[in-house]
């Protein structure tokens, strides 16, 4: 699904802010990008979920700071391979930007044979925003806290299941990583996407579910669902009424990433231009306000910084993934 953004389109309610000073700036020495031109940004999930915001975000603000169209589309499949695959093969003009989500570094651990070198094909650029997951339950679970869950779990062994976005999430691993922690067992239930499972914990349809924390925090707020404690190994700043699962269970730390990248080939000036611009967005007010009421808190790292942080959770999941014989295919 593509959807175009200009000037006057709204990506996840921004365009109504004002442009903060020195994001309006010129285009550099009037090359990049080539006048007219429609920028690609692709999100390698299903509209609504939290990749798909950051998408949305990212392609508003640079319309408005490069004064040049912008389309987004949503290229589901095989855990965001699909997507991912498109980039890393599409042009390396930078006419094509991905969302980077937690998939660049584990995927290649789960699946037996990858259609990209995660690694070699896709340049991180900067990190964009920092995600907690949020342990949900069904309002009907009779738990309302980490340890009542535990017991629970323990108490009726093989009765709870939990939703995922998709095998290989960070939603999916923060629930195996709370299984292997707890020594509790439950059964997965896999969606291609978040809003359906939501939808479904909502209704009862399923018992719990890990979600990133901008597609669920304002169903809990609600009480439509139960929000139970983020996965960041502190509480969030911008969400502090949720405890760390860590309190509870030791040592316990699961984080979503989300960022933009180009493909490999993309020329250093143009690269150079991207990283400048995306983490000058993700500094400015308005952005940030608008994640904070998602509850994230954004980042703006260097392309550098970026690619550190993905190698460091490469290989952090990596022995997770194999220890725990996870396979995608």
């Amino acid at each position: 699904m593509a959807v175009r953004i200009t000037r006057r389109t709204a990506a996840a309610g921004l365009a109504a802010a004002a442009i903060a000073p020195g994001l309006g700036r010129a285009r550099a020495q009037g090359v990049y990008p080539p006048p007219g031109q429609t920028i690609k940004v692709v999100v390698p999930f299903v509209a609504g979920g939290t990749t798909d915001i950051t998408g949305r975000v990212v392609a508003d603000r640079l319309s408005q700071m490069w004064n040049v169209p912008f389309v987004v589309e949503n290229v589901p499949g095989a855990g965001a391979n699909l997507g991912m695959e498109r980039v890393a093969k599409g042009p390396a003009d930078g006419t094509v930007l991905v969302v980077v989500t937690p998939n660049l570094a584990i995927n290649q651990f789960m699946y037996s044979k990858m259609p990209f070198d995660p690694e070699k094909d896709v340049t991180p650029i900067s990190q964009v925003i920092n995600v907690p997951n949020l342990l949900c339950v069904r309002n009907s679970l009779p738990v309302n806290n980490v340890a009542e869950l535990i017991a629970y779990a323990k108490a009726n062994p093989g009765k709870l299941n939990y939703a995922s976005s998709g095998v290989g999430t960070s939603i999916h691993l923060s629930a195996e990583l709370f299984k292997r922690m707890t020594g509790v067992e439950m059964a997965h239930v896999v969606y291609r996407g978040s809003p359906p499972a939501l939808t479904d914990l909502i209704g009862g349809a399923v018992d719990l579910m890990f979600d990133n924390i901008p597609t669920c925090v304002n169903l809990a707020r609600e009480g439509k669902i139960r929000a139970l404690g983020v996965t960041t190994s502190k509480r969030s700043t911008v969400a502090p009424e949720y405890p760390a699962i860590a309190e509870t269970v030791p040592g316990y730390d699961a984080t979503s990433f989300f960022g933009i990248g180009v493909p490999s080939g993309v020329p250093q000036a143009i690269k150079d231009m991207i990283e400048r611009d995306v983490r000058a967005l993700s500094q400015d007010k308005a952005v940030k306000d608008r994640f904070a009421t998602l509850a994230v808190e954004t980042v703006g790292s260097s392309s550098k910084e970026f690619s550190s942080f993905i190698a460091f959770e490469r290989e952090r999941w990596g022995k997770i993934i194999t220890e725990l014989k996870i396979k995608a295919d």
